[in-house]
């Protein structure tokens, strides 16, 4: 828990796109191996939530060493 994770695919009914960096705030144990999933919220840049989406585990991945933080503005 709590841990940054970033984002493989789109999200679009969230407004959220690949790369994006979100903290995750549950773990969702399933029934079948491998098939667990996570609550993931998302922040803008002054701490505000944008977004909370339940995503299964292949739609994320942990930060590497080659990450580089990077910014989009969201439009109006």
């Amino acid at each position: 828990l709590y841990s940054e994770v970033i984002l493989t695919r789109d999200v679009a009914e969230e407004g959220l796109r690949s790369g994006d960096v979100g903290t995750v705030v549950e773990r969702h144990a399933a029934a079948t191996p491998g098939d667990e999933g996570y609550s993931i919220e998302f922040f803008d840049m002054t701490g505000n939530t944008v977004a909370v989406a339940t995503l299964p585990a292949g739609a994320l991945r942990l930060p590497t060493p080659a990450d580089r933080a990077a910014v989009r503005a969201l439009s109006a």
